[in-house]
């Protein structure tokens, strides 16, 4: 299996090294070839710093930075779009997810075009919890697909998908669009459980105002194009 993995990191210098190193040892193990992608969402902090040294030890390091911040779902079409292999795999660079549970995702790609986790015990602040809960209820109702865990941000997605269904979002809706998209196509999604963890650095965004008002607004525009 050849894959490409990236990251969306915004401020993630304390996260980002441990993570990018971790999964370069993981896919060496698993992979005929692969590549590690960090795009370097407009991040004030040194992300950027760290994954350009990085990328002097490991050449199967790239960075793809964005001047400013565009949002959680323009930096996933950055690594979606700028991956070379059959498989694309992407989890967030906060470090929140176990990367060797990529062996998952692999397993279960064998009978499925999407292979995407679900968090078997959230990490996360009740009120994230109580929005993801009220969310997920809510796409599934307009759109019709089974996910426990629409938004986990622990996939392993055909390339040939990405290539179709055409991302238009660039907020937190992304991993909504590419799941309604794809189910619409008739591809295969299935669904394994995977460990969540507590952020040990950085601060979270996901749940400013501004990005929940743009993901209801990226929403019902999907909704309108795919009903």
């Amino acid at each position: 299996m050849k894959i490409s993995a990236f990251f969306p990191a915004h401020n993630e210098e304390a996260n980002i090294g441990d993570l990018v190193k971790k999964t370069s040892k993981v896919l060496s193990e698993l992979c005929e070839e692969y590549e590690i992608i960090v795009v370097n969402d407009g991040s004030k902090d040194k992300t950027k710093e760290v994954v350009e040294n990085l990328m002097k030890e490991d050449n199967h390091i790239r960075l793809i930075n964005h001047e400013i911040n565009k949002g959680y779902g323009a930096a996933l079409k950055s690594g979606f779009y700028n991956a070379k292999y059959e498989w694309i795999f992407f989890t967030d660079g906060d470090g929140q997810f176990d990367v060797s549970e990529i062996k998952k995702l692999i397993d279960l790609s064998k009978d499925c075009d999407i292979a995407t986790g679900y968090r078997i015990k959230r990490q996360d602040p009740i009120h994230r919890k109580i929005n993801a809960f009220a969310w997920g209820t809510l796409v599934k109702l307009l759109f019709g697909f089974k996910v426990k865990d629409v938004d986990c941000a622990f996939k392993l997605v055909k390339k040939e998908i990405i290539d179709k269904v055409q991302l238009e979002a660039d907020g937190a809706m992304i991993s909504t669009e590419l799941l309604a998209k794809a189910n619409k196509l008739g591809y295969r999604i299935k669904e394994v459980g995977v460990n969540h963890y507590p952020r040990k650095a950085g601060k979270q965004t996901g749940a400013k105002l501004k990005v929940i008002l743009r993901a209801f607004k990226e929403l019902f525009k999907l909704y309108g194009k795919l009903k």
